[in-house]
C-alpha cells in the first residue's frame, strides 16, 4: 500500500512524468525518467509539504506525490532496512542449528548473531540445499526438531533455472506436514522459505 505513485518528477530543472516505485533497497524511477537508485546512495531526503526532495550522486529530485505520501516515504528511505538475523529471526538469544553448508557471506554474517550454533536444543533450524535430495534429506535430518515445532527456514538459489523451485520445496514441505509461514531474501543469489508444523499435527 503507498509504495508507487504516478507523479511529476523534476531532477536537475528539467520535468518528467514517471512512475515512482519504493522496492526497497532501491527507488525505481519509470516512465520519461529511468533511474534505479539504492536506497544507500540518498541524501538530504525530506518531505517538503506535498514534495519528496532527495539527492544522488550529483542530482538533485522533486517527486510531486501528494497528500501524506512523502512523509511516508521519507520515513522509508531514513530507516534502515533489518538485517538479515532480523528476518530470519536470529538474535542473541537464539540458538541454531544448520544443516549444509553456511556458504553465502549473508548468512555467515547473520549466524554471526546467534547465541550459539549447534545441532542440540535449538531454537531455529537453517537448512542450505540445493536440489530435491537435499531437501529430502535435510527434513529427515531435522524430523524431531520439526515434530517438536522448531522452525526451518530452507534456503534455496533464487530465480529460474536450478535444480530446486519454490514450487518443489513448498510441496514437499506440505507433504511432510510443514507448512511455510514466511519468505526471506537471503542476499543476491539465495532466498529462502520458513516452515512450521501445523498445530493440528501431533
Amino acid at each position: 500500500m503507498g509504495r508507487e505513485s504516478e507523479c511529476t518528477c523534476e531532477c536537475n530543472g528539467s520535468t518528467y512524468q514517471v512512475k515512482a516505485l519504493l522496492e526497497p533497497p532501491r527507488l525505481i524511477l519509470r516512465g520519461g525518467l529511468r533511474r534505479r537508485l539504492p536506497f544507500s546512495l540518498l541524501n538530504g531526503i525530506r518531505a517538503d509539504g506535498e514534495i519528496l526532495r532527495f539527492e544522488c550522486e550529483g542530482e538533485a529530485f522533486a517527486l510531486m506525490l501528494g497528500g501524506d505520501l512523502p512523509a511516508r516515504w521519507a520515513r522509508t528511505l531514513i530507516t534502515p532496512p533489518p538485517t538479515l538475523a532480523k528476518k530470519l529471526g536470529i538474535s542473541e538469544s537464539t540458538v541454531v542449528r544448520t544443516v549444509g553448508p553456511m556458504d553465502d557471506d549473508a548468512l555467515r554474517s547473520a549466524l554471526a548473531a546467534a547465541k550459539a550454533v549447534r545441532d542440540d536444543d535449538a531454537d531455529l533450524i537453517l537448512a542450505r540445499i540445493n536440489t530435491t535430495r537435499e531437501l529430502a534429506d535435510a527434513l529427515r535430518a531435522s524430523a524431531k526438531q520439526l515434530a517438536a515445532r522448531v522452525p526451518i527456514w530452507f534456503i534455496y538459489p533464487k530465480g529460474k533455472g536450478h535444480a530446486l523451485s519454490e514450487n518443489d520445496v513448498r510441496s514437499t514441505g506440505l507433504a511432510a506436514g510443514i507448512v511455510d509461514t514466511k519468505v526471506a531474501a537471503v542476499s543476491s543469489t539465495l532466498t529462502a522459505l520458513r516452515f512450521v508444523r501445523r498445530r493440528d499435527d501431533t
